[in-house]
């Protein structure tokens, strides 16, 4: 069974699910999710189960196998997490900053803000907060009693520890060093009141500061080794990292001295749960035998097949989450030849068969975007009509672009040189039925005349690709809350690495105009000024060719019917677990 923003279905019905399925309208600028209700457009990301298990039970028409089972929530016991990410090198978000840091790191650090199911921002380790009338200066009064599970005080001075760390480029960061890029210094004004100075405007500063791979540390873990906070971060969240042993488990214990939830939490005090045991297993079919087995209680990265037969069980729950920010995409390099050519750039897209292999390989599980944006995104735009498959048209577009003759394999060739396009493939972050996507892609590329030749790669190994210009496409997920994504990934500023090495645009986009778009909407407050603003700015990008848009990023959870109170966080999609309890 399904738990899709709030509301529970069979794979049967999810059709209508009691909404109209919505599809997404051509520069219509809030694509609600099929499935959602319109008017809770980030919904899809922050389904909650907390509560509604036995009624979405009813609603469905299923019957658990478990009889006499509570109401109220239960202390106690050990929730086992099975997942098929990487498992981090670092658990310290701010070194890096990729998703399956803030999987886990969710449970045991915190932000200074949260969003709620309707995207608001909301309390977290910050109680309030102003901006001046300029935009260059943030005020943030944290909250009172809180401490780090290692006796350090929360305060003014840890935040700007924080920053700190977060911007020093022996830290390593990409994530949160790209998020804080306005940021040139912080003040305590007071032990609960710090106080940030912008270059600039940022309308997105506090969608970032929702983010995990901004979450506040304690300062003086900071002040160990590297090696060692990257081991085991302080935070002040309900659970704290007890032990790691690599290539295994990770294990959290509850912090009974936990003060600090959410605004939008279920409770307050500590968490139900005495602890989680973080389990690492990459094969997708032993994850969902370990689950029907009762030897784990949560499993990520679903793959769809475990999501059809997950979805006619009365024992399994699955919570649909996928992220916000950008949408899955495949981006080229217009950096360089051949896809620094707008007209080959089109004909490769246009000769991509993305929705017929959409469909065949992800069984319902995810939908065909027609967006540089997640569906959750309120302000992306869709369109649908760029991205048709059209091997006629690419072929006319290739031949006046100069790729008129063929070889004897039948590829294109141009003075003498094959069309080729160099796709690394990174077998950490990229799912099978994505790699058998690429694989098609290839395929009717082919008939084209392009010669694509994928190339899988540990994550390292990618990186070493990407920051060597040695690719012409790539497919590379980035989450971040808010349109503000954009920016990070299209304007030109961000094929300049970051300390890390790190660089986002990885399409290369060197386009003023759009630049100039990109800037303004982020310095101004004026929603209707800023919705306008990116509607253009991704006009310029989908009609320029520079991404081939495929889906959102997914999450997909599988819960047994254990599991409840369990919800994905209404920021990255990650899963947390202070109000989840098991009942059994």
């Amino acid at each position: 069974m399904r738990l899709d923003a709030s509301v529970f279905w069979t794979e049967s019905n999810n059709a209508t699910a009691g909404f109209p399925r919505t599809a997404f309208v051509k520069r219509d600028r809030r694509m609600p999710r099929p499935g959602i209700v319109p008017s809770s457009p980030r919904s899809a990301t922050f389904a909650v189960l907390a509560g509604a298990v036995a009624l979405g039970l009813a609603l469905t028409g299923c019957t658990t196998a478990t009889p006499d089972r509570s109401d109220e929530p239960a202390a106690g016991g050990t929730l086992t997490y099975a997942s098929g990410d990487a498992e981090p090198t670092c658990l310290d978000p701010h070194v890096g900053g990729n998703y399956p840091q803030a999987l886990v790191s969710s449970q045991f650090l915190e932000s200074l803000v949260s969003l709620d199911t309707d995207g608001t921002i909301i309390p977290w380790l910050a109680d309030s907060w102003s901006v001046s009338d300029d935009g260059l200066s943030w005020e943030f009064t944290l909250k009172d009693d809180v401490s780090f599970t290692d006796g350090t005080p929360l305060d003014a001075a840890a935040v700007q520890a924080n920053i700190a760390h977060l911007q020093d480029p022996e830290t390593g960061s990409s994530t949160g060093y790209l998020a804080l890029a306005k940021v040139t210094g912080t003040e305590a004004v007071s032990d609960s009141v710090v106080r940030f100075t912008l270059a600039q405007p940022d309308s997105a500063l506090l969608e970032s500061l929702a983010q995990p791979w901004l979450a506040i540390e304690s300062p003086t873990a900071l002040t160990r080794s590297q090696d060692e906070n990257c081991a085991a971060p302080v935070g002040t969240g309900p659970f704290i990292v007890d032990s790691w042993v690599k290539q295994n488990a990770i294990t959290l214990m509850r912090n009974e001295d936990y003060t600090s939830p959410p605004a939008d939490a279920e409770h307050a005090g500590p968490a139900y749960l005495e602890s989680i045991v973080w389990r690492f297993i990459p094969d997708s079919a032993s994850r969902y035998a370990a689950l029907q087995a009762g030897e784990v209680d949560v499993i990520d990265n679903a793959q769809p097949d475990t999501i059809s037969q997950a979805e006619s069980s009365d024992t399994i729950v699955h919570l649909d989450a996928p992220r916000p920010g950008a949408s899955n995409r495949i981006e080229l390099n217009s950096g360089k030849a051949p896809f620094n050519d707008a007209a080959v750039r089109e004909a490769f897209i246009r000769s991509a068969n993305v929705d017929d292999a959409v469909a065949s390989l992800f069984q319902g599980s995810a939908e065909r975007s027609y967006s540089a944006l997640s569906s959750v995104e309120p302000l992306g735009v869709s369109e649908p009509d760029l991205f048709d498959y059209d091997p006629d048209a690419a072929a006319e577009l290739l031949d006046g672009a100069g790729w008129s003759q063929k070889d004897s394999d039948g590829y294109r060739v141009k003075d003498g040189v094959r069309l080729t396009v160099v796709f690394p493939v990174s077998t950490n972050q990229s799912i099978p039925a994505e790699q058998s996507l690429f694989e098609q892609i290839q395929a009717t590329a082919k008939e084209t005349g392009f010669d694509v030749q994928l190339t899988k790669l540990d994550l390292s190994s990618w990186y070493t690709a990407l920051g060597s210009n040695a690719y012409d496409a790539v497919s590379a997920p980035y989450t971040k809350i808010g349109p503000d994504v954009l920016r990070i990934l299209f304007h030109a500023d961000g094929i300049t690495p970051a300390p890390s090495g790190y660089f986002a645009n990885h399409a290369q986009v060197n386009n003023p105009e759009l630049d100039s778009l990109l800037t303004e909407a982020d310095q101004t407050n004026d929603a209707d000024q800023r919705a306008s603003l990116y509607e253009d700015a991704q006009e310029l990008i989908l009609n320029g060719y520079y991404i081939l848009p495929l889906y959102d990023q997914q999450n997909h959870f599988l819960l047994g019917s254990a599991v409840e109170g369990a919800r994905a966080l209404p920021t990255v999609s990650t899963p947390a677990f202070y109000d989840a309890w098991l009942n059994r």
